[in-house]
């Protein structure tokens, strides 16, 4: 998760540098290119990172179940939480 957190505060760092729009248009590029790599970097985590708790997420009598999971706004600082059992 270390590497997760790292990627996704390189990514913050890269759009903070791109919004300030202080840049060349190639290095403006450059950085454009590095933060999609980040981006989609982070995705693939995500991703992975669902599908090991939907296998853990485990109902009754050994049958398994997957649920949706919230992500948290920038507002939340708690993280994840998941949804209610409904």
């Amino acid at each position: 998760m270390a590497d997760f957190e790292r990627k996704l505060t390189d990514l913050e760092t890269v759009v903070e540098r791109l919004e300030r729009g202080d840049l060349s248009l190639e290095e403006s590029v450059r950085l454009f290119e590095e933060g999609m790599k980040l981006s989609e970097s982070c995705k693939q985590e995500l991703e992975a990172a669902e599908g090991r708790i939907q296998v853990l997420m485990e109902q009754g009598k050994g049958q398994m179940k997957t649920r949706d999971l919230e992500v948290a706004t920038e507002s939340d600082e708690e993280g994840f939480e998941t949804e209610e059992e409904e």
